[in-house]
C-alpha cells in the first residue's frame, strides 16, 4: 500500500452571464481596450449581476457542475471548504451556505481567507483531511465576487478583476498521483500595498467609511507587481529544484490569472514557452480565489495521467506559494467524456 494522497479527480465552474467588456469599461472610466490589453492582458470579465446574489451563489453552481459530472450524490462530500475574499456575509461562512445550498448534509464546511493564493492555501488545507484518512471526499471552492469590491470610477483597478467560481474534487489515491507538496509564505508587511481598509472590526461601516470610499479595494500597482513577479516566480522555481524537475517535465504551469506580464515573468524564470501555461486572464480577468481552478476546468481535456502540474499564486496580503501535483485520469465520467483528464 502506498503513501495516501489526495488527487483532484473533478472539477466544475461557473461563470456569471453578463460579460463586461474592455469598450463598455472605456465609457465608465479613463481607460481604453488598448491600455488594458497592453499593460494586464484582459478582454473580457463576467460580472454577477442580480440583487442579493452573492459569492455563495456562484460557488453552489460551481459544485453542482461539479458533482453532475461526476454523477455523485452531495451527501457523499466529507468537508467543503472556501476560498474567497467576498463572503456573502461575515458569518455563517460562504463555505456553510454553499454546502447547505448544493445538499452536502453530512459535510461540514468553513471559509479560507488568503486572497489570490487562497485556492492553494484551501486545496492544502483540504489535502491534510485526504492525507490522514479523516475525509475521503473534499470539495475545494475557490470563488469571488469581486465586483462587489471593485470602485469602477479607479482606472488602475477596476479593469483587473472579475467574478467567478471553480470547484475540485479531492479523493485518496495510493498510485503516486495528487498533490505531491506545497511551498506556502505570507508576508504581513504587504498589507499596505494591496488591501480593503474597512468593513472589518478596525474600521466597522459607518457614514465616515463610505464617504472616503474604503469599501472598495486599493492598490499600489508597482509595488504589487514587482513583489508577485519574485515571490511567484521564486516559489516556482524552488518546488522544481526540490524534485529536480526539468521545464521538459513540466506539462503546465498553473498560474493565478492576476497580469498576464507576471504570467510570462514566473513562465521564463521556469523556462517555459507560453504553450506550456495554462492562461484564460483575457476571458476571466482577475477572479482572485477562483482563477486556479477555472483554469482546472478549461484545460481539463488536455491533461494525461500522470501530468505534472505547478500550481503558483501570489495574492494581498502578502500571500504567496506553490503546489505541485501529479494529475490522474477522472472516474464515473459520461459517456461522451474521455479519459485524458485531470
Amino acid at each position: 500500500m502506498g503513501k495516501i494522497r489526495a488527487a483532484i479527480t473533478g472539477v466544475g465552474a461557473y461563470l456569471p452571464d453578463y460579460i463586461l467588456t474592455n469598450d463598455e469599461l472605456s465609457r465608465m472610466v479613463d481607460t481604453s481596450d488598448e491600455w488594458i490589453m497592453t499593460r494586464i492582458g484582459i478582454k473580457t470579465r463576467h460580472i454577477l449581476k442580480g440583487e442579493a446574489l452573492g459569492t455563495s451563489c456562484m460557488g453552489v453552481k460551481a459544485v453542482r457542475d461539479l458533482l453532475e459530472k461526476k454523477n455523485m450524490n452531495p451527501e457523499e462530500i466529507d468537508l467543503v471548504i472556501c476560498a474567497t475574499v467576498t463572503p456573502d456575509m461575515f458569518f455563517p461562512s460562504t463555505g456553510n451556505l454553499i454546502a447547505g445550498e448544493a445538499g452536502c448534509k453530512k459535510a461540514f464546511a468553513y471559509d479560507v481567507s488568503a486572497a489570490c493564493s487562497g485556492f492553494l492555501f484551501a486545496l492544502t488545507t483540504a489535502s491534510k483531511f485526504i492525507e490522514t484518512g479523516t475525509c475521503k471526499k473534499v470539495i475545494v471552492v475557490g470563488a469571488d465576487k469581486m465586483s462587489s469590491i471593485v470602485d469602477y470610477t479607479d482606472r488602475k483597478t477596476c479593469p483587473i478583476f472579475g467574478d467567478g467560481a471553480a470547484a475540485v474534487l479531492l479523493e485518496p489515491d495510493e498510485e503516486g498521483y495528487g498533490v505531491i507538496d506545497h511551498i506556502l509564505h505570507s508576508d504581513g508587511t504587504g498589507a499596505p500595498h494591496l488591501y480593503m481598509k474597512a468593513g472589518g472590526s478596525r474600521y466597522p461601516a459607518s457614514e465616515e467609511t463610505i464617504r472616503n470610499n474604503w469599501h472598495t479595494i486599493t492598490q499600489d500597482g508597482q509595488a504589487v507587481f514587482k513583489a508577485a513577479v519574485s515571490n511567484m516566480a521564486d516559489v516556482s522555481v524552488e518546488m522544481m529544484e526540490r524534485y529536480n524537475l526539468t521545464s521538459d517535465d513540466i506539462r503546465y504551469l498553473v498560474p493565478h490569472q492576476a497580469n498576464l506580464r507576471i504570467i510570462d515573468a514566473t513562465a521564463n524564470r521556469m523556462g517555459l514557452t507560453r504553450n506550456k501555461c495554462m492562461i484564460n486572464i483575457d476571458r476571466y480577468g482577475n477572479t482572485t480565489a477562483a482563477t486556479i481552478p477555472l483554469c482546472l476546468y478549461d484545460y481539463e481535456k488536455e491533461l494525461k495521467r500522470g501530468d505534472k502540474l505547478i500550481l503558483a499564486s501570489f495574492g494581498g496580503g502578502y500571500t504567496w506559494g506553490s503546489v505541485y501535483v501529479k494529475s490522474v485520469s477522472y472516474t464515473h465520467l459520461r459517456a461522451h467524456e474521455t479519459e485524458a483528464d485531470l
